[in-house]
C-alpha cells in the first residue's frame, strides 16, 4: 500500500512540474531566443518517477504543444488522486476489519 502511495505522489511531483514548467514556456513565448523547457521523466526501479527539466535544443515555444501538456497534467493529477484515494479506502476498510 505505502509503495502505491509513493508511487502516486511522485506522479503528482510530476505533473506539477509539468505544469510549472508550461507556464514558464507560455509567459516566455515572445522572448526572442527563448528555448522551450522540457520536462523528462524517468520510470524508478522501486515504482513511481523521476523528472528533470531541460531546455530544447531549438528556440520557440509552440502554445498548442504548452496546452496539450497543460491537460497531460491535469488528467495525471486525476489518476494520482484516484490512486491515493483507493489507498486511503483500502486502509481504511483494512483497519475497520482488525480493530
Amino acid at each position: 500500500m505505502i509503495n502505491a502511495l509513493s508511487t502516486a505522489v511522485s506522479g503528482l511531483r510530476t505533473a506539477t512540474q509539468r505544469l510549472d514548467t508550461s507556464a514558464h514556456n507560455v509567459a516566455n513565448a515572445l522572448t526572442p531566443g527563448f528555448h522551450r523547457h522540457e520536462v523528462q521523466a524517468t520510470a524508478r526501479a522501486e515504482g513511481g518517477v523521476e523528472s528533470q527539466v531541460a531546455r530544447s535544443a531549438t528556440p520557440g515555444v509552440s502554445l498548442e504543444q504548452e496546452a496539450v501538456d497543460q491537460l497531460a497534467a491535469a488528467l495525471s493529477f486525476k489518476a494520482n488522486l484516484k490512486v491515493i484515494e483507493t489507498v486511503d479506502r483500502t486502509l481504511g476498510r483494512w483497519l475497520d476489519e482488525k480493530v
